[in-house]
């Protein structure tokens, strides 16, 4: 249905005439209120929503060098952190994190578990956290062991001398081991097949916390669902692993020589040239020496990635191994590939993976912003769906639409937050929800919309949930309930859908985010910072859709109350009068059909609400009002659809 401008309605002729004012539970000072910003931008965050003119974040490089024993199901590495602090702040202190400790049986995530379990069930087993064998720093050329203070998931190293402002550095190695969960909380772990184990190894170093303008130090602890925070640096990664396995990783592979045969590089590099799926590995292939340029001992694989907050690996003898050309819009080309057990292939499997992982990619760079790196890998394993810079995992035994829709949530993660670099610890809504919402227009386009339904209404069924939420999306993941994390999800993707359709208008939504992406990239935006370029971008004061859409638990309610004839004559035109009975407000779209077979779109502002919750606008009707229905095609979430119409 056709959007009409205001501008449009003057030209049709409509004329707002009246309001009036009834006593309902819509309160439009509580709404439009002008105070929805509590602080001013500074030097640091700008007002308009960019990065201030001095503007900081630090800085970590990491070299990790860890050891895969199938023995104990162990991983033992030492991990070398170059640390920068570019904050105005001397630091006598630093904190890492040490997720694994998650895994701890006395952590606090198991112990937050419910007695039933969830999603993550996180419940700690006897060999699971970080044994940490030793920690040194190397300060201005000074090198000493020091004794860390281990609290859960952090760690925090006292320091003798303070590390100064403004570009000063500190190094800091830190020996250590643990066990690989089977079920990591469903963001890594082991899965068993017929070949032989697939290990999908996340969060397998102590990394730093992030210390910004906004917290200092970030410390919340990680229990499970509240994802992470990370700084951004280059990594150089070597992973030790049985020769007869097969390794995966975020980055580049630098060592291709030493750890491939001279078949598998060359079919690499014929895939690197095609837009389709060239097999590296194929089914008949798996496990047979052939494929292993030794075949006892180890071997170890190196990987770079530069600019990235994180990464992650994949190991096992079990891989099918494929992959294909990604063609980026400045004409860099980069390579996807996928890495699967030979119960996950066929045609309606992950035989079509680094399809979907290709083109999801394509999608994201023309649209939205670059991918910044030269690989990416989709990995059939234990994990539902994770994401992690340049690697995902999805799970083992997904087909045909499903796996689409888990590969093109996973790799478009590697926009919102890998490339946008939010807290997902406090603001789940500002990674899972923008991702959401790019996922629509993915699976839209790819392949001429094969698994695009035009039929579905986001906003029906969110009409249901809303009206059973307790918590609004502002709500830190950790108390969200778990009922209701889903929202993060959904209610967001909604809400920029209702931005960009019918607040904004596509034109200027898509210049807007698209700004909001590219200043963003690479550092780490707030909330209000997402806001403010929205609103500066844009060209609109928002604050009433942020407060409704992530600070409260409104409703929607819009319905038409009567339609009045002037003096009696359709011929004269119409008085309509419509309400807003809930505390949420949106613009109202309304079709209005006349016995004459005529028909008629309009969309009123929001700003009819500002005043009261009831409006009444005249239109020049020529014959009887058939009927007038609000919201013809189930765009808004409104939680009473009976009276959406008229007549009743």
């Amino acid at each position: 249905m056709k959007h009409l401008s205001h501008f449009s309605f003057w030209m049709l002729g409509i004329l707002i005439c009246q309001v009036s004012f009834a006593q309902q539970s819509y309160d439009p000072l509580a709404l439009f209120n002008p105070f929805f910003y509590t602080h001013n931008g500074n030097v640091y965050r700008s007002a308009d929503g960019s990065p201030g003119p001095q503007y900081w974040q630090n800085r970590a490089d990491y070299e990790i060098h860890a050891t895969l024993s199938e023995k104990d199901t162990t991983i033992r590495g030492e991990v070398t952190i170059r640390y920068r602090n570019n904050s105005p702040d001397s630091l006598g202190f630093l904190w890492l994190q040490l997720d694994q400790n998650l895994f701890s049986p006395d952590s606090r995530g198991a112990a937050t578990t419910p007695v039933g379990g969830d999603r993550f069930d996180v419940k700690g087993f006897k060999r699971g956290g970080y044994h940490i064998h030793q920690v040194s720093i190397t300060y201005h050329g000074k090198k000493q062991t020091v004794q860390p203070i281990i609290s859960d998931t952090r760690m925090q190293i006292r320091l003798d001398q303070p590390i100064r402002p403004k570009g000063d550095s500190i190094t800091i190695q830190v020996n250590y081991d643990f066990a690989i969960p089977e079920y990591g909380a469903d963001r890594m772990g082991r899965l068993y097949t017929r070949n032989g184990v697939v290990y999908e190894i996340a969060q397998w170093y102590p990394r730093m916390e992030v210390y910004d303008d906004v917290m200092g130090w970030n410390t919340l602890p990680y229990m499970g669902l509240g994802e992470f925070y990370c700084e951004y640096g280059n990594f150089d990664y070597y992973i030790t692993a049985p020769a007869d396995m097969i390794v995966v990783g975020s980055g580049d592979l630098m060592n291709p020589e030493q750890v491939l045969t001279r078949t598998e590089i060359d079919r690499l590099q014929k895939a690197r040239q095609s837009d389709s799926t060239i097999m590296i590995i194929r089914e008949d292939e798996v496990g047979k020496p052939d494929t292993r340029p030794v075949h006892t001992g180890t071997l170890t694989w190196h990987f770079r990635m530069l600019n990235t907050r994180d990464v992650s690996w994949a190991a096992s003898r079990a891989f099918i191994w494929d992959a294909a050309r990604v063609n980026l819009p400045s004409g860099r080309k980069a390579i996807a590939m996928s890495a699967y057990p030979v119960e996950s292939a066929g045609r309606d499997a992950y035989g079509r993976s680094t399809e979907y992982l290709k083109h999801s990619i394509e999608i994201y760079s023309k649209a939205y912003f670059e991918y910044p790196w030269n690989s990416a890998v989709s990995v059939a394993g234990v994990a539902l769906g994770m994401e992690y810079p340049g690697i995902i995992f999805c799970r083992h035994d997904l087909h045909n639409g499903q796996l689409w829709d888990d590969i093109t949530h996973e790799i478009g993660h590697n926009w919102f937050p890998m490339i946008v670099g939010s807290n997902e610890r406090r603001y789940m809504w500002q990674d899972e929800g923008f991702n959401t919402f790019i996922n629509e227009y993915s699976t839209r386009m790819f392949n001429h919309g094969e698994y695009y339904n035009a039929n579905e209404r986001l906003a029906l069924y969110m009409a249901r949930e809303m009206q059973r939420e307790q918590d609004p999306l502002m709500t830190p993941p950790e108390a969200m309930s778990l009922n209701e994390y889903g929202l993060y999800y959904s209610k967001t993707a909604l809400a920029l859908d209702i931005l960009r359709n019918w607040v904004l208008g596509p034109d200027r939504f898509d210049y807007a985010f698209r700004t909001y992406i590219q200043r963003w990239a690479f550092k780490h935006p707030q909330p209000e910072d997402f806001f403010r370029t929205m609103e500066n971008a844009g060209g609109e004061d928002l604050g009433w859709f942020w407060k409704e859409w992530f600070y409260t638990t409104w409703t929607l309610d819009q319905a038409v109350d009567t339609v009045v004839y002037v003096n009696n004559n359709p011929a004269q035109g119409c008085y309509i009068t419509i309400s807003n009975l809930q505390q949420m407000a949106l613009p109202v779209l309304i079709q209005i059909q006349e016995s004459n077979g005529q028909s008629h779109f309009l969309q009123l502002p929001v700003e009819i609400w500002q005043r009261g919750g009831k409006w009444t606008f005249f239109y020049p009707t020529t014959s009887q009002v058939r009927s007038v229905v609000l919201d013809p095609d189930d765009q808004f979430p409104d939680v009473n659809r009976s009276n959406n119409q008229w007549p009743r």
